[in-house]
């Protein structure tokens, strides 16, 4: 839906300066990007829709006033006092076009800025202030980009609003550094140079990439889509207007009248939200993922054989968009369960163990489930999960069925193999795993959610050799809808660069999760994308010499937050005795690829009886200190000194390029 922009007036209207036309001709000529330039610096806290409003009420506000009176020319305001380097900052762009661009961010930036006697809690004045355009009964967003587009959105989301200008004025309209400077100075800006390095800091990828996402839909607030605003919010207010019809009659009976338009337009009573229109469903060509670089959900082609069944995607829809009472809704840590801005897209639609289920997928961000009994008059389920920055691995599964003990997956199209192993017999080769020409697997054994825990089924897939990914890895059931994927890291090789995660297929990987997967039960429903294990140091114990590791398992969820088990694995008589938690961190970033450093410790009994104090540390750990009740060092990543059971014991390291590590608890 392009949003309408200003008509161009004549350049010859009469009382009007030439500078107030070149401005009003500027404004006309660059109003997209004007109006992208706004989007990205206001607030991501207004919320799209009024963001575009906001964005597009900016520009059109930048037009200076028109001045009549013959004794002075009118000017574009600040014209007259630009710096030089402000001056420079214009090119290739004209004065009247960089007067109006200065004006935009001005009005931009104000909605961040409160003064200090402003209420903490109420926005900046400059969001509370009433202005055109005005959109009723409909919200107004930016066409939904990709993966790359939404970690953008989200890394301008989470600085100020001037670091956002530095970024789009070096990346839209391709100014130097100092050129930013001097115009975010001339907007009001406390620390223009604070600004342009914090844009430097923005994670992003090459220039030109980056000038790409900018420019896309997702940013751009002049090509926006529609869908109502909140229904049922608006039947509510109109009814509390309703109630003040006792003060005036006939405001009351225009409101009565405006709330049962309302409802004759509500969802179901016969005008459909493109949203919940079946027939608006997106659907991937069949053999699309063997020809895109983005392998993830948004490849995927509908499957099943009720695909074309509007009443079944209707009830779909509909139940998403408001669920009945009866409907179970359950969703994911992080997951929002709030009805699709957009048509989503359909990934399967199909009867499954007795239920019609289908699976929807919603602007790169969720997956959604909904199943409804086939008979018995069950009630029918909602299911939400994350599934943002999805892949070959995360993306490769999807939990279709379950039931008692059991579950049914739908594949992803790139699966070419798929067999079925128990973690805690690494030694047994996996076993084949039936699947049907829909992609859904036969029944799979589902862990143990409590008690004991004697098998730990997982998948191992093998991608297709056409999206030139051809590698096993191993998935797990972690009681949400999509697997998590298991990986390992081997132990640092002396001299050796950090060594990175991979797949958990190899003899000494499988080892390793057969003493640590029986952990993997304190992660269930916790919305978990992957699990790693990092062999993250190998010690030699006293009194004999055996040897041992230590682990550090970090699940990583969608949302961001991960959590750490750090085990201890000292000899044992099974391969699957499980190892010793030693540590056990939440919402923390030790162990991934923005906590490479860590140092844990713990007590150990020898065969003799005697109990030592060990330590061990990843590999840029140089010294290791003791102290409190016991005191000890050791030079190089590993300690082992004699201690009481109950001795109170300190442990700090030295790190080889400088600092010092706390052990983690």
């Amino acid at each position: 839906m392009p949003i309408h922009q200003p008509q161009q007036r004549s350049a010859t209207a009469s009382g009007e300066p030439l500078a107030v036309k070149q401005a009003e001709a500027a404004l006309v000529e660059h109003y997209p990007r004007l109006v992208r330039l706004a989007y990205v610096v206001l607030p991501p806290a207004l919320g799209r829709h009024r963001r575009v409003l906001a964005a597009h009420a900016a520009v059109q506000r930048a037009l200076p006033v028109t001045r009549t009176a013959p004794a002075r020319t009118a000017q574009v305001p600040a014209q007259s006092r630009r710096s030089p380097e402000a001056e420079r900052a214009e090119a290739p762009a004209n004065a009247p076009y960089a007067s109006m661009r200065l004006r935009v961010l001005r009005t931009a930036l104000a909605y961040e800025r409160r003064p200090r006697w402003w209420p903490g809690r109420l926005p900046a004045p400059a969001a509370l202030r009433p202005t055109l355009p005005v959109v009723w009964g409909l919200r107004l967003f930016p066409r939904a980009g990709g993966v790359d587009e939404l970690a953008l959105d989200r890394a301008l989301s989470a600085v100020p609003g001037a670091v956002r200008a530095a970024f789009a004025l070096q990346l839209l309209d391709g100014l130097p550094e100092s050129g930013v400077r001097a115009l975010l100075a001339e907007a009001g800006v406390a620390d223009p140079a604070g600004a342009v390095r914090g844009a430097g800091r923005i994670e992003r990828p090459d220039r030109a990439g980056a000038q790409v996402l900018l420019r896309s839909g997702e940013f751009d607030p002049c090509t926006v889509q529609t869908r109502p605003s909140d229904l049922l919010r608006r039947r509510h207010r109109t009814r509390a207007v309703g109630l003040a019809a006792v003060l005036c009659v006939v405001a009351g009976t225009l409101a009565v009248a405006a709330e049962k338009g309302v409802r004759d337009e509500a969802p179901g009573a016969g005008v459909t939200v493109p949203a919940l229109d079946p027939a608006a469903l997106l659907r991937t060509a069949a053999e699309q993922w063997a020809d895109t670089s983005r392998i993830d959900f948004t490849a995927w082609p509908v499957r099943g054989d009720r695909q074309g069944d509007d009443e079944l995607l209707g009830r779909a829809l509909r139940a998403w968009a408001e669920p009945p009472g009866d409907v179970k809704v359950s969703t994911t840590p992080g997951t929002a369960d709030v009805p699709p801005a957009q048509p989503p897209r359909l990934l399967f639609a199909g009867q499954v163990d007795g239920a019609a289920v289908v699976l929807f997928h919603d602007g790169g961000v969720r997956v959604v489930r909904y199943a409804e009994p086939l008979s018995g008059g069950g009630a029918a389920a909602l299911d939400f999960t994350r599934t943002d920055d999805a892949d070959v691995t995360t993306g490769a599964a999807v939990v279709v069925s379950r039931t008692g003990e059991k579950a049914r997956f739908l594949l992803a199209p790139w699966i070419a193999e798929s067999t079925t192993r128990d973690l805690l017999a690494p030694d047994t080769p996996g076993r084949p795993l039936g699947v049907d020409p829909d992609g859904i697997t036969a029944a799979v054994e589902r862990p143990a959610a409590g008690g004991g825990c004697d098998a730990w089924p997982v998948l191992q897939l093998r991608s297709s050799e056409r999206i030139v990914e051809k590698h096993a890895f191993l998935v797990t059931d972690l009681g949400d809808l999509t697997p998590a994927h298991l990986t390992y890291t081997p132990k640092p090789g002396g001299g050796a660069p950090a060594r990175q995660p991979r797949e958990a297929t190899s003899p000494e990987a499988l080892l390793a999760w057969a003493r640590t997967a029986c952990s993997l039960r304190t992660l269930s429903g916790s919305g978990v994308r992957a699990v790693n294990n990092w062999a993250f140091a190998g010690q030699r114990l006293p009194e004999g010499g055996a040897s041992a590791d230590w682990l550090c398992t970090r699940a990583d969820t969608w949302r961001g937050p991960g959590r750490v088990l750090v085990q201890f694995l000292q000899p044992a008589a099974s391969p699957t005795e499980p190892a010793t938690v030693v540590a056990d961190r939440n919402d923390t970033a030790l162990c991934s690829r923005f906590g490479q450093h860590i140092l844990a410790g713990t007590r150990w009994k020898a065969a003799s009886g005697r109990w030592y104090v060990l330590a061990a540390g990843s590999r840029a750990v140089d010294r290791i200190e003791a102290t409190g009740q016991v005191r000890g060092t050791a030079d190089g990543p590993t300690l082992a000194v004699r201690a009481p059971r109950d001795a109170s014991v300190e442990l700090t390291a030295r790190l080889r390029e400088g600092g010092t590590l706390a052990a983690v608890r």
